[in-house]
C-alpha cells in the first residue's frame, strides 16, 4: 500500500482504480532499472498509447474519465511520480533518474489523436497531463529536479539563468518549496533527508574554506612556516565575494555591540524580558533591542516610526498581560511578516527591499537574526518568509535579483552559524 497523504487531499477516498495504479508502479519499481521504469512511465502517462498492460490502461481511463479529474488528477499523477522518486532517492546510483522523470513532461505529444483505439481517452489524458504541468505539484517537482541535478550544472555563475536554478544552494527553503499540499509522509521524509545532506555538505565546505583562509593568513605573516607551501586552496562555497563572506561571518558570530555577539544580546534581552511588567513593556523593550542595530540616520527617516507603529498594533488586548511564550513567538513571527513579506498571494516586500538597499544584506540579515535568536520556534517562520520571495522571483534572471541572492546567501550563513553543527566561534 502507498503511504498516507497529508494536507487537504488526505481526506479524499482513494478509488480502487487509483490504488491499482499505485500498486502497479510499486511492483515494477522494485524490479526494473530506472531506464526501463522511465519508459514504462512515459508510455502509460505521457504518450498514453501502446502500454503493454491493458488492465492498468483500463484503470487509468476510468481515473481520467471522472468528473473530478480536472481538479484531482494532478494529485494522482503527483503521487505516481513520488512512488518512483522516493525509491530512487534512497539509492545514490539512481538519483539522477529523478530529473529525467520530470523532464518527460516537457515532451507531451500533440493533442490530435485520431484513428487509434481509445482516441478519446488518450486525448483526455494528455489534456490532464498538460493541466498538471501548470500546477503547484509540478512546480515543486521541477524544484526538486534542480536540487538533485549535478552541482556543476546548477551553480554556474551565468546571470541570465533563472533564480530558480539556485534552489540547491538553500536547504532552508526545501520544506517550503519542495513539498505541496498532497505530499506523502514518505516524501516529506525524503525531502528532509535531502535537506540534511545538503546542509551538512554546505557546513563542511564552509568550515574547510574558513580554515583554509585562516591558515593562509597565518602563513602570510612574517617568518611563515613550511606549511605555506602545502596549503591546498579551498573554493568559496557561497556566491559572495571572499571579502563579503569574511565580513558576514564576523558580523554573525563575532562581536557586534561592545564585547557582545548576537547570541549574547539575545540571551541578555530574554533574561531582562522575564522581569518586564507587561506585554506592552516587552514591546517597548523589543523596539529598543531591534533599533539598536539600525543605522541612526536610516532609522529616523521612517523605519523606526513604522516599526513602533507595527509593534503598537500587535495583540493590543494582551498589553496588560505578562509575557509568555505564545506572545513572544506571535510577536516575532508578525515582525518577520512586516520586515520581509506577509501574504504569498500579494507579496508586498517594500520594507525588506528598502532595508537591503540601505543597510546592506549583512546588516539586514543580522537584524533578522536578532529576532530568530529569541526563539527557535520562530526559525521556520523566517524560512517561510524567504521561500515566498524565492517563489515570487524564481523565474527572474539572476542578474535582475542580485539583491535577493545576496540576502539568500547571507541567511544561509547566519542560520548555519547559529543553528547548524558547524563551530565558527574561533572567528571572533
Amino acid at each position: 500500500m502507498v503511504t498516507a497523504l497529508t494536507g487537504r487531499y488526505s481526506n479524499r477516498q482513494i478509488t480502487p482504480e487509483e490504488q491499482k495504479l499505485y500498486d502497479h508502479l510499486l511492483y515494477w519499481i522494485e524490479l526494473e532499472p530506472p531506464a526501463e521504469m522511465l519508459e514504462r512511465f512515459r508510455l502509460l502517462f505521457i504518450d498514453g498509447t501502446r502500454y503493454p498492460d491493458s488492465e492498468i490502461t483500463e484503470a487509468l481511463d476510468k481515473v481520467t474519465a471522472s468528473k473530478l479529474a480536472p481538479e484531482e488528477f494532478r494529485y494522482v499523477l503527483n503521487r505516481c511520480c513520488h512512488i518512483l522518486i522516493n525509491r530512487w532517492q534512497s539509492r545514490s546510483s539512481f538519483v539522477m533518474a529523478i530529473p529525467h522523470l520530470i523532464r518527460l513532461f516537457e515532451a507531451i505529444p500533440p493533442f490530435s489523436v485520431t484513428g487509434i483505439p481509445r482516441a478519446r481517452s488518450v486525448r483526455r489524458l494528455r489534456d490532464l497531463v498538460t493541466l498538471f504541468t501548470q500546477s503547484e505539484q509540478y512546480l515543486t517537482l521541477c524544484r526538486l529536479a534542480q536540487v538533485l541535478t549535478e552541482a556543476a550544472e546548477v551553480n554556474t555563475t551565468s546571470g541570465t539563468r533563472p533564480l530558480g536554478t539556485l534552489i540547491r544552494r538553500y536547504p532552508y527553503l526545501y520544506e517550503h518549496c519542495l513539498l505541496s499540499d498532497d505530499s506523502t509522509r514518505e516524501h516529506q521524509l525524503t525531502v528532509r533527508q535531502i535537506q540534511a545532506t545538503m546542509q551538512r555538505k554546505f557546513e563542511i565546505d564552509l568550515s574547510q574554506y574558513v580554515t583554509y583562509r585562516v591558515r593562509s593568513q597565518l602563513a602570510a605573516q612574517p617568518n611563515p612556516s613550511q606549511a605555506q607551501r602545502i596549503i591546498q586552496p579551498v573554493t568559496n562555497p557561497t556566491l559572495l565575494a571572499d571579502q563579503d563572506l569574511s565580513q558576514a561571518l564576523k558580523h554573525y558570530v563575532g562581536r557586534v555591540e561592545g564585547s557582545r555577539t548576537h547570541r549574547d544580546l539575545a540571551h541578555h534581552f530574554l533574561s531582562h524580558s522575564r522581569h518586564t511588567s507587561s506585554y506592552q513593556a516587552f514591546k517597548d523593550d523589543l523596539y529598543q533591542y531591534i533599533t539598536a542595530s539600525v543605522d541612526a540616520e536610516y532609522g529616523k527617516r521612517q523605519f523606526n516610526n513604522q516599526l513602533y507603529a507595527q509593534l503598537k498594533s500587535m495583540l493590543p488586548d494582551s498589553n496588560s498581560q505578562p509575557l509568555n511564550d505564545f506572545l513572544l513567538v506571535r510577536t516575532c513571527s508578525q515582525l518577520l511578516n512586516f520586515l520581509i513579506v506577509d501574504n504569498p498571494a500579494y507579496p508586498n516586500h517594500f520594507v525588506f527591499v528598502d532595508l537591503v538597499m540601505n543597510l546592506g544584506p549583512i546588516s539586514t540579515t543580522g537584524l533578522l537574526l536578532k529576532i530568530v535568536l529569541l526563539s527557535r520556534t520562530v526559525k521556520p517562520y523566517l524560512e517561510r518568509r524567504f521561500s515566498i520571495l524565492f517563489n515570487h522571483y524564481e523565474a527572474y534572471t539572476r542578474d535582475a535579483v542580485v539583491w535577493l541572492i545576496e540576502a539568500l546567501e547571507n541567511l544561509n550563513l547566519a542560520l548555519s552559524a547559529h543553528f547548524g553543527a558547524i563551530d565558527l566561534s574561533f572567528i571572533r
